[in-house]
């Protein structure tokens, strides 16, 4: 069942108070609030803590040795032995109180159980009694008068009188039930559950649920599923407590939980390859595909700009055609110029353009012969050959031997 796990542990208040009678000094002390009496509930029973008068605030404080999970607080007041109603001078001491429930002695670290912002003189409860399912080492009681005005019935100075303070719990850390028999789940974060229902309160890492007993979910991993996963590699499952991926990254994306991202000069799986510098902004592309930022420059083609131009084209994505180059060479990827001339026939930078004006040959620097032109007809700008023969009078390939026997 449940123990009170207050019971002769190490106490502490503010400002105890200390009566001096002849030779020797009596200190009511923040220990007499956990020896187990409360009959006597005046200062003459010498069980109850006092602090002194005229302070603005007053604390008190039970270290419960480690982390227990807590059920309920039990607090008992001083009322000098008389009934507990507004017409007792004490109930005006105890208004306004709150109790709070610690790990460690850091006061950023206190979670509020209980804040009085109702009670009155006649509803004030004595004893209280607090439900707090939570787990923590200390239990702190505050009450202060720093804020003047005060509401209604409240001292003008704080005090603590409290005469006993009972917190029940499991004395084993890691269990619930009304036997403190029950194992929390594996998962609860330090084995801490409600004591009650068994809930976890917190879970380990990459698992949620009341229970814990549910991985993360919804792209979630980490402490409290609150990190977002990444995508992984080929679609693979993240890993729901670290987040890490088991094949690697999806392109674009590194670092244990695939939270990086490629600079702009970077792309593909752990960012291993290099922006091309023939984009049309160098060494700029989408991290994920390589894609060129602003195309490619001319003379180069493909999404990542990494194929010369070849076969014969050259310009902005290779788009335009070759002429015809001496020997069938390749003109030049940029500008498609010709660099050792044109072939037989041609003429002009990037060769293109045919012999004409009856010429032919290299650089059309040969005359045709006399051919049998029809409507400007001339002869093949390449070899020179007459497509319809001689004219009157001439014979021979070229159309330049005189034929005597006409």
């Amino acid at each position: 069942m449940l123990e009170n796990i207050a019971l002769f542990k190490e106490a502490w208040q503010e400002n105890p108070y200390q009566y001096q009678y002849s030779w020797f000094i009596l200190t009511y002390g923040a220990e007499l609030v956990v020896d187990g009496r409360y009959s006597n509930l005046s200062v003459y029973g010498k069980q109850c803590a006092i602090s002194e008068d005229k302070s603005s605030t007053a604390e008190w404080q039970v270290d419960l040795g480690t982390v227990h999970s807590i059920h309920s607080i039990h607090l008992q007041y001083r009322s000098d032995n008389l009934l507990w109603d507004e017409k007792n001078g004490y109930t005006s001491r105890f208004l306004g109180f709150s109790v709070y429930i610690s790990n460690t002695t850091n006061k950023t670290d206190l979670i509020p159980c209980f804040k009085d912002k109702s009670y009155t003189k006649a509803t004030i409860p004595n004893p209280a009694n607090i439900t707090c399912s939570y787990h923590g080492r200390y239990v702190n009681y505050f009450n202060n008068r720093t804020h003047p005005p005060f509401p209604d019935g409240y001292s003008t100075y704080a005090f603590n009188e409290l005469c006993e303070v009972q917190v029940y719990g499991c004395r084993t850390s890691g269990y619930y039930g009304e036997n403190c028999s029950i194992p929390c789940h594996q998962n609860c974060q330090e084995g801490h559950c409600d004591i009650v229902t068994g809930a976890c309160l917190g879970c380990v890492v990459g698992y949620t649920g009341s229970t814990c007993d549910e991985n993360c979910k919804n792209n979630t991993y980490g402490l409290g599923c609150t990190a977002q996963c990444p995508n992984c590699r080929d679609g693979d499952q993240y890993d729901h407590v670290n987040g890490s991926c088991p094949n690697g990254c999806a392109k674009g994306t590194f670092g244990i939980g695939c939270e990086k991202v490629c600079s702009n000069n970077r792309y593909g799986y752990n960012c291993h390859m290099n922006c091309s510098i023939n984009c049309g902004v160098p060494q700029r592309c989408d991290r994920v595909t390589g894609q060129c930022e602003g195309g490619c420059q001319v003379g180069w083609k493909g999404t990542t700009c990494d194929i010369r131009c070849s076969d014969g084209s050259y310009g902005e994505n290779c788009s335009k055609i070759c002429g015809t180059c001496f020997g069938k060479a390749p003109c030049h990827v940029e500008n498609g110029t010709c660099v050792h001339g044109c072939y037989s026939g041609y003429l002009g930078d990037r060769c293109k353009q045919i012999c004409d004006n009856y010429t032919y040959g290299p650089n059309c620097s040969m005359t045709c012969g006399n051919c049998l032109y029809i409507a400007g007809e001339q002869c093949n700008h390449v070899t020179g050959e007459c497509p319809r023969g001689c004219a009157a009078g001439f014979q021979g390939q070229f159309c330049l031997e005189w034929n005597e026997t006409k």
